[in-house]
């Protein structure tokens, strides 16, 4: 105690001195940590770099930036979408109240009128329709009351199948055999199944898609002339699968006369088709021009999907 007491300045110096280099003991063993868990970052960043680096495509690198080109790439895109819309416009449902409210009795009233209104059509384009044909709505032919919840469903596939007719009728199509939808509402099982589909309505973050078959019978022209209107609608269809067979015992020979698509042409009653033949060639004179097409009549089967874009797309 006393050497302490003659030395308490040393003392007291030691004391503060060996407290200054535990401080730094501390202090540098954290700076160590920080430093190895900083290294140990960069290594994770530099591996996930090269592993960006190695992928098809990369980020880039300074004189390509990828990640700048695949914005305004979307940005295009957008872009491409928004005039688009033009040949995605949706079709009116039928009935399509100012109100928005579909009753039962409304769309009734609007099932009668547009069936025969596209028989009364069909008519006047030349166009051969089963008897009394439903249009694929056999199972609401007759219903006063529907089911709750499905008449929105129901007048918009009414609008559609409308729409699809009267776009055959425009190509003067030589007969319509049949349409077929997807079902919608409890009252289609009760309907023939050749009316319906058995696929469903899909839906993505950008539009509704919905199905439809139709069954024809016409020439090639005639043909042509139905994909050139489905291409050019502004109504979103889509032809997603063809097939095309002969038509049994019609050929462009057999016709009463008149060019194809006309109505001029002789045609089967629908389901009592007669067996298939095959013309004889006439014989030809000296100098005679040779005959190097004899078209039949087809029977094509569209598969049609039509896109609805979602509100705000």
């Amino acid at each position: 105690m006393a050497w302490i007491k003659r030395n308490l300045l040393f003392v007291v110096g030691a004391v503060i001195a060996v407290g200054l280099l535990a401080a730094a003991g501390v202090y540098d063993f954290k700076n160590w940590q920080r430093n190895n868990a900083a290294l140990d970052a960069l290594n994770q960043a530099y591996v996930t770099l090269q592993g960006l680096k190695s992928q098809s495509p990369s980020p880039g690198n300074d004189q390509i930036d990828n990640i700048k080109a695949a914005g305004e790439q979307e940005q295009q895109l957008l872009q491409w979408i928004q005039e688009t819309k033009h040949y995605f416009q949706p079709i009116p449902s039928v009935p399509d109240p100012a109100d928005g409210e579909i009753t039962d009795a409304r769309f009734a009233g609007a099932r009668d009128h547009t069936l025969s209104q596209l028989q009364m059509e069909a008519a006047g384009a030349s166009v051969t329709v089963p008897p009394q044909y439903g249009f694929s709505f056999e199972a609401e032919r007759t219903l006063v009351k529907f089911t709750p919840g499905s008449l929105d469903a129901l007048a918009q596939q009414l609008g559609e199948v409308k729409e699809i007719c009267e776009v055959l009728y425009v190509a003067r199509i030589n007969s319509l055999d049949g349409v077929r939808r997807v079902r919608v509402s409890n009252d289609d099982a009760s309907g023939p199944q050749s009316d319906y589909l058995d696929q469903t309505i899909t839906t993505n973050d950008l539009a509704v898609f919905t199905p439809y078959e139709v069954t024809f019978r016409c020439f090639s022209q005639d043909l042509a002339g139905v994909l050139s209107s489905f291409a050019s609608s502004p109504h979103g269809f889509i032809v997603k699968g063809i097939n095309v067979q002969p038509a049994a015992g019609v050929t462009a020979a057999s016709s009463a006369s008149g060019p194809p698509g006309t109505g001029g042409f002789a045609q089967p009653p629908f389901g009592n088709a007669p067996p298939a033949f095959t013309p004889t060639p006439a014989p030809i004179s000296s100098g005679g021009l040779q005959t190097v097409l004899n078209e039949q009549l087809l029977s094509i089967t569209l598969d049609i999907e039509i896109i609805k874009p979602l509100p705000g797309n």
